[in-house]
């Protein structure tokens, strides 16, 4: 499957759009439905797709239920598959190739004013280091025809990047813009020990869809999806620059830091190609932080209690607050859910475990939970000194912070039947 075959049901927008914040503004005046531009002002034959990739609008896409959503990932994590790798004749990101290197001329948005400028924010790096491949999301800023500033933070593809200029070398990659969406959710997906995301974005292809992921090799050697709608190849160089402000998926302003500049060396994409546009801070930016999350959590959960469902909640900003429904079978199930989930997703600040009843992703519900079956005093569980997550403005100077957990279960010696709701 490609990324422009999940586009049927976006809003067309045939009037002229400027790349300089006309996505952003167009989309917030539509109160961000699936939008597709076609005719951007500059950047002619090719378009732009936004607000793709929520959490119902991604399951209708890749035909999946939403409720199944979080154990089809887990089950992909623990059943990698290998690529077919096929050739650049058959593999429709080859259909253009740059003849000279222009960034420039690529349909990359400036979103919101506060931004440095333009940036990529949906696209994937694909790097391999003596045989190590990682996939992952770092976003882009578009300094000149050739160059982009990327924002590392300290993940497998940061100490890839360390090890490489410790020997004086550069790191080969490939940027990928809009490859199916089940590759940019493996690439969302953070673990432990370094994995090949590759391997679990083709897991989940065939699973879905009964097909092998196709990769194609670029001149430097970095496998990519082959319908991809952009492809990329370079280095990330011995080379800092600025990078940011930018708008984080909390809404705040990131700061401006020295990170590592990227030289692109070749430039591919489809006819009439499709650019995927995430805006910052909105909901399909949470969506590809979060649901990655989602099964790391619930895994977790359940080595201690029988959990049913987890949802990384829109306003923790998809990263740092989630509700987790349990199936409650004895006292101390609430707090072993808490700790359990505040392990497996070690950037998160809050925690509200609820009963089986009650509709997680609806916050009026969550809400309604917590005050009629949460006591502050005896339900509320405080954790300090804990590893904060660097998009928590609040976190304190030394990286820590304060993590909570909410008990919104009925407490066991209690009767439930005069909890139960008739709405």
């Amino acid at each position: 499957m490609a990324f422009r075959d999940h586009l049927t049901h976006a809003t067309r927008i045939d009037k002229e759009v400027s790349l300089i914040h006309g996505i952003w503004e167009t989309s917030s005046q539509q109160s961000h439905p699936n939008l597709l531009f076609e005719n951007i002002k500059e950047a002619q034959n090719q378009r732009i797709s936004v607000n793709m990739l929520t959490r119902d609008r991604l399951c209708q896409a890749i035909g999946i239920r939403p409720e199944i959503y979080i154990d089809t990932l887990a089950w992909a994590m623990k059943n990698p598959s290998n690529p077919q790798i096929v050739s650049q004749a058959d593999a429709p990101v080859f259909e253009n190739m740059q003849s000279e290197v222009d960034l420039t001329s690529l349909a990359i948005p400036y979103h919101w004013p506060q931004d440095r400028g333009r940036y990529m924010s949906a696209s994937v790096i694909i790097a391999e280091v003596n045989g190590r491949r990682n996939m992952s999301f770092h976003r882009q800023f578009l300094r000149d025809k050739s160059h982009l500033v990327v924002r590392l933070v300290p993940r497998h593809l940061r100490t890839m990047v360390d090890e490489a200029r410790e020997r004086g070398e550069e790191v080969n990659i490939a940027i990928v813009n809009a490859p199916d969406p089940v590759v940019l959710l493996a690439g969302a997906m953070s673990f432990d020990e370094p994995i090949d995301e590759l391997t679990i974005a083709a897991a989940l292809h065939e699973k879905l869809y009964s097909k092998p992921l196709q990769l194609v090799e670029l001149p430097n050697g970095i496998q990519v999806p082959s319908d991809a709608e952009y492809a990329m190849w370079g280095r990330i160089t011995l080379d800092d620059d600025d990078e940011g402000p930018y708008v984080d998926i909390t809404g705040t302003v990131d700061d401006v830091r020295q990170q590592p500049v990227i030289e692109v060396d070749g430039v591919l994409h489809r006819d009439n190609p499709i650019f995927h546009a995430l805006i910052p801070g909105e909901s399909e930016h949470k969506t590809l932080m979060g649901l990655p999350r989602s099964p790391t959590i619930k895994e977790a959960v359940s080595k201690v209690v029988d959990c049913i469902d987890v949802h990384m909640t829109e306003g923790g900003c998809g990263w740092l607050a989630a509700v987790v429904k349990i199936r409650k079978t004895s006292e101390d199930d609430g707090l072993k859910a808490i700790e359990a989930a505040l392990a497996g997703h070690r950037s998160m600040k809050m925690v509200t475990i609820v009963d089986e009843d009650v509709e997680i992703t609806n916050p009026v519900r969550v809400e309604w939970a917590m005050v009629t079956r949460w006591q502050p005093d005896r339900d509320t569980h405080i954790f300090s000194n804990q590893k904060g997550s660097s998009l928590d403005p609040s976190r304190y100077a030394d990286g820590l912070t304060s993590k909570v957990g909410f008990d919104a279960t009925i407490h066991h010696s209690d009767n439930p039947e005069g909890y139960m709701s008739v709405q």
